[in-house]
This record gives structure tokens, sequence and C-alpha cells, in this order.
């Protein structure tokens, strides 16, 4: 009871913490706080480990030299500081399978609570790192250059830090739950795909508009405070809704893996 109570107030003074440092906004931070409720509810103080090291490098490299990436928020959708859908986007599958783990406590959910973590700091570390390259990245749809901060863009030092970012959840969590290295391979395999897909939804399907007033093509469905133009994409499929599916695909897909190799 007591552990239980003070492992509430650690998540709580998180989220405090991270609105005040404004790696969250305040809906962000009741997000994460709910969350990291859900993580522990499932995995006890090893996921809240786990789900703590992908928060702190994520809002790191978020900083990271934030003013060279200035001119590129205005292409992005939303900038450093996030917001509820984006937590929701980065850990609501992560939350839900812990809810499910706590039920039924087999190494499918937990390989699949991990590989959610590691495709979404995956995801985060390319986004983050690889707009400080200094050549452009290549679009995936024609292989050419295009602009920094272009949703289907990949780019060298993006890719690396994409591999860097998965295999350090994948390590973490084989080390805080014990497992074996064929579990290390799925998690970052799954972890890496979750962020390939992410690219390719971003490619083909995610929604860009252009802004009225300026002319730039950006992720904001408002820009120079007026309503941008949808030029490309879907509706509904903005960044917040790519990411929580290519998350939700890669952890489904290594959990069919181990569920067939286990049986």
């Amino acid at each position: 009871m007591i552990q239980t109570i003070v492992i509430s107030t650690i998540i709580i003074l998180g989220g405090i913490a991270g609105y005040l440092e404004r790696s969250l906004s305040s809906n962000g931070a009741i997000a994460a706080v709910i969350v990291g409720a859900a993580v522990y509810f499932g995995f006890g103080i090893k996921g809240l480990l786990l789900l703590g090291l992908f928060f702190i490098t994520s809002s790191l490299w978020s900083k990271y030299k934030s003013s060279a990436k200035k001119d590129i928020e205005e292409k992005l959708a939303k900038g450093a500081t996030r917001d509820w859908g984006q937590v929701a986007a980065n850990g609501g599958s992560a939350a839900l399978i812990s809810i499910i783990y706590y039920f039924q406590q087999d190494l499918v959910w937990l390989i699949g609570f991990i590989v959610c973590l590691a495709s979404s700091n995956s995801d985060t570390w390319a986004s983050e790192i690889g707009t400080l390259s200094k050549r452009k990245p290549l679009y995936i749809r024609t292989f050419k250059p295009i602009e920094k901060g272009t949703s289907g863009a990949v780019s060298l030092l993006g890719t690396t830090a994409a591999i860097f970012g998965s295999m350090l959840i994948a390590f973490a969590g084989a080390w805080l739950f014990d497992l074996q290295l064929f579990h290390v391979f799925i998690i970052f395999l799954f972890g890496f795909l979750g962020n390939v897909i992410d690219t390719l939804f971003g490619a083909y399907y995610q929604q860009v508009y252009i802004c009225n007033k300026c002319g730039i093509e950006t992720e904001k469905k408002v820009h120079c405070q007026t309503a941008a133009k949808r030029i490309k994409g879907y509706h509904l499929v903005d960044n917040d809704m790519v990411n929580f599916l290519s998350g939700s695909i890669a952890a489904l897909l290594a959990m069919i893996v181990i569920y067939f190799v286990t049986i």
C-alpha cells in the first residue's frame, strides 16, 4: 500500500516536471500520468523505468539544438511540447497492453509492450536527430531530395538514430524483464519496423496542408492564423494517428511471431 502511494506520487510529480520543463502541455501531463499509472498497474516499477527511459531520452533529443529546428517546426503539426494526443499516440497502446497483462500475464503481451516503446523511441529519435543532418533527406516515394521535416523522408543520420533508439529499448527491456537474446532481436527488429511503417504511412497516407498566406506545405491545419488547405492524405490520418498505428501494428506483428514460436 505504501509503495503504491509512493509510486503514484512519483508518477504525478513526473507529469508536473514534464509540464514545468515544457516537455508536456497541461493536458499532455495529465495523459502522461494516466499512461504511467496504467503501465505501473500492469508491469510495476520495471515497466515504469522502461517508460521513463523512452520519455526522458526522447525529450532530451527534442530539446537538443532546438534553435536549429525552429524552421522545421513550421512544417510539423506539433512542436517539442507534447500534448495529450502525442502522449496517447506514443503511449496509448503500451498502456492498453499493460492493463491486459495485469489479467493475463503472458510473454506475448510483455513483448508487445516493449515493442510499442521501442517503436515510439525509434521514430522519435529518427525525427529529432535526423532533422540535424547536413544533407537533405530523400523522399521514399521518389527517392529524390526533399525539405527536412517532410513526412515520408529518410536520411542516413535519421535511420541510424532509429536503429539505436529501438536497440536501447530492446536491451533495457531485456535486462529489466530477464529476457532471452532472441527476444531482444525480435523487439529491436519490430521496434525499428514500427519506424519504417511510420515513414510509409507518412509518405502515402498522412494529410498535408498548404498555407493560403505564405504558401508553405505543413502538417498544421491552421497556419498564419488562417485555415490551411489539405492537398494530400486522408482526413483522419494525422501525425498522431500515424504514430499510433505504426507502433500498434509493429507490436501486433511481434506478438504474432512470439505466439507461434512459443506454442
